[in-house]
């Protein structure tokens, strides 16, 4: 099956935003303990890394891989774009075994070709982009039955366990912070993809900011990414970082690809064995995810302490790690 030109585009800024991504977060661990040598560490409540410059050429290159990621969503479906930011796992993974001296262990490299093989066979199996000619024509696609059922679905549970399950278990159970999250993640993603469209017809000539939809989509990206942030934080504070990452990454990706299912009918025009072979490249990208994280400590017997910070992710997620 042959690759179209935007799905080309989508899946080089994809590459790229996992790259700087997964590259920041080895810049920003490098800054932190550059700032814990000498002042109060972020762990306990410390800033000193703000004066630390590592750590903002760190954060610079986050926010490029933000942007990447951000502008391809605008070119390729979610089906593509999402399940790549695996990919940053891996390039973490890499540079730490090299600069912060974390070992890979075999079976960690094994995780990372993993990723790569359910990667490969995603981009060669991804549906095509429709061609979306206005912004109205991505609020006609969010507002049919269906995709109002299940943002409705959403917002129901995550309001069931924001004021019903977080008090009560949001300190004891990891799935209620992560579970919040990722559902919110979802209607992110296809706010972000709408917003990302409406850029790029905009920049080619057809101004979109001149209708309310865009605008709509605008502040649900902002508000979503806010409420993911809260409880992401809370979570990192609360849970070991580096079993909320895969657990979040699978969660997360799994419901965007739902939600994109549902709303934009990516799979409509493909046959039944491209979407088996496109959900074997997903299992093989979660399975390499998991592995790399079960045993990214094997042979670091002498840095257990020490929590590298690999993670996945699309805007807001990420940059909370420093917090």
């Amino acid at each position: 099956m042959g690759i179209s030109s935007d799905n080309v585009r989508g899946l080089v800024l994809a590459v790229s935003s996992s790259i700087f991504i997964g590259s920041s977060f080895i810049i920003k661990k490098k800054g932190l303990k550059k700032a814990g040598a000498t002042g109060t560490r972020a762990g306990q409540g410390g800033y000193s890394y703000l004066y630390e410059p590592w750590w903002w050429i760190g954060m610079i290159t986050m926010i490029l891989g933000e942007i990447a990621n951000f502008a391809a969503y605008a070119y390729a479906p979610a089906i593509l774009v999402t399940p790549l930011g695996a990919l940053s796992i891996i390039f973490s993974a890499v540079l730490a075994h090299f600069i912060l001296e974390e070992k890979l262990h075999i079976f960690g490299m094994l995780g990372c070709v993993l990723c790569v093989v359910g990667s490969t066979t995603i981009v060669l199996h991804a549906p095509q982009e429709k061609n979306i000619e206005s912004v109205k024509e991505v609020w006609h696609l969010a507002t049919e039955p269906g995709f109002l059922v299940y943002s409705a679905l959403i917002l129901i549970a995550v309001a069931i366990l924001i004021f019903r399950y977080v008090p009560r278990y949001g300190q004891s159970h990891m799935i209620v912070y992560v579970g919040i999250c990722s559902l919110m993640g979802s209607l992110t993603v296809m706010s972000v993809k709408a917003v990302g469209i409406a850029l790029k017809l905009s920049f080619s000539g057809m101004n979109q900011f001149i209708f309310f939809e865009t605008w709509f989509f605008t502040v649900v990206v902002i508000v979503c990414c806010l409420l993911q942030i809260n409880y992401l934080n809370k979570a990192l504070d609360t849970f070991n970082a580096a079993v909320i990452s895969p657990v979040y990454y699978v969660m997360f990706t799994t419901f965007t690809i739902i939600a994109s299912m549902i709303m934009f009918k990516e799979w409509d025009t493909q046959n039944a064995s491209q979407i088996a072979t496109e959900l074997c490249g997903f299992v093989t990208i979660l399975s390499g995810t998991f592995l790399l994280h079960k045993t990214k400590d094997m042979g670091n017997s002498n840095q257990l302490t020490e929590t590298p910070m690999f993670s996945h992710s699309n805007s807001s997620r990420r940059s909370s790690l420093d917090s």
